[in-house]
C-alpha cells in the first residue's frame, strides 16, 4: 500500500506580505485624497422663474400730507399727517434734530395729530408757561435757553419705515396768538441779546399805569382796570386856563396893594 503525502500550501515570505499590505494602504490613501480634493460638480442654481404676470411689490413709501406749524392759545405746535404704503406700521416716530446736541425724540405717535414744539411748556389748563429760545430771569424774559436751536427753523425726521426728513419754521406770532413771551417782538427772537420785562414788571407791559398788576410767567399782558381813564387834551387845556386865571388875579392883587401904600 503506497502512502500519499499531502502537499502543504505554499505561502509567500512574511516580508513580501508586509510590503504588499503597505502598498495597498498607500493606494487607498491616495484614492481618498483625490476624492476629497476633486472639485464639486457644477450646478447652476438660480432663482426660481416667476410665474407669468407676476410683479414684485413696490417698496414702502411715506408722504407727509399735512405739515403745518401753528399757534394755538399762545402755544407753538406742529400739526402733521403721515400717509404710508407697503407697511403694516400704525405709529410714527418724530425726531427733532439738534445739530449740536441731543435730539428730541417723540415715539409711538399716531399717524396724524399735533405735537408740542420742543421747549414750549404749558400748564394744566393748556396755558403757556414757557417758550423755546427764552428764559425768565426774575421779572424779565431773556433770549437764549437750551432750546434756542428749534428756531427760526429746525429739521424734523419722520420714521415709519421708510422715513423722511423735512425742515419746518417756527410759527410766527400774530395779533391773535403770541409764540413769544408777553411784550416780546412779534417775530422770531433776534440774533443779538434781547431782554423783555415780564408783564407788570418795572418797564414791562402796563408798568407804571394805575391798576397795573404783576403777571405770572406765560400769562397775557395785564392792562389797567376800566375805572382808570387817560388824561385827554381837553382836560389838559382846562387845567392850563385855570392856572392862567389864578396867576392874573394874583398879579392884580399885588398891584392894588402897592398903590394903597403909595
Amino acid at each position: 500500500m503506497s502512502a500519499h503525502r499531502l502537499a502543504r500550501p505554499r505561502t509567500a515570505p512574511p516580508h513580501l506580505l508586509a510590503s504588499a499590505a503597505a502598498r495597498a494602504a498607500a493606494l487607498a490613501i491616495l484614492l481618498s485624497g483625490a476624492i476629497l480634493l476633486a472639485p464639486p460638480a457644477s450646478a447652476d442654481v438660480g432663482p426660481a422663474p416667476e410665474p407669468p404676470g407676476y410683479a414684485p411689490p413696490p417698496p414702502p413709501t411715506l408722504d407727509l400730507t399735512v405739515l403745518e406749524p401753528i399757534c394755538d392759545g399762545d402755544v407753538p405746535y406742529l400739526r402733521y399727517a403721515v400717509d404710508v404704503t407697503g407697511t403694516e406700521a400704525s405709529s410714527v416716530t418724530i425726531t427733532w434734530i439738534d445739530p449740536g446736541g441731543d435730539d428730541v425724540v417723540q415715539a409711538g405717535l399716531p399717524m396724524s395729530g399735533r405735537v408740542l414744539w420742543p421747549g414750549a411748556v404749558v400748564g394744566p389748563a393748556g396755558e403757556p408757561l414757557d417758550w423755546p429760545g427764552w428764559r425768565l430771569e426774575g421779572d424779565t424774559w431773556v433770549e437764549g435757553d437750551e432750546f434756542d436751536w428749534v428756531r427760526p427753523s429746525v429739521d424734523v425726521l419722520f420714521q415709519v419705515n421708510p422715513e423722511a426728513t423735512v425742515t419746518v419754521a417756527y410759527p410766527p406770532s400774530s395779533p391773535d396768538c403770541a409764540t413769544n413771551p408777553p411784550g416780546a417782538p412779534a417775530g422770531n427772537p433776534p440774533s443779538g441779546a434781547t431782554s423783555t420785562p415780564a408783564a407788570g414788571a418795572p418797564g414791562g407791559a402796563g408798568a407804571g399805569l394805575p391798576g397795573a398788576r404783576a403777571a405770572q410767567p406765560g400769562s397775557a399782558p395785564v392792562v389797567p382796570g376800566s375805572s382808570w381813564l387817560p388824561t385827554t387834551g381837553a382836560q389838559v387845556a382846562g387845567t392850563v386856563i385855570g392856572a392862567a386865571v389864578l396867576l392874573a388875579l394874583g398879579t392884580a392883587v399885588v398891584v392894588l396893594a402897592r398903590r394903597r401904600r403909595a
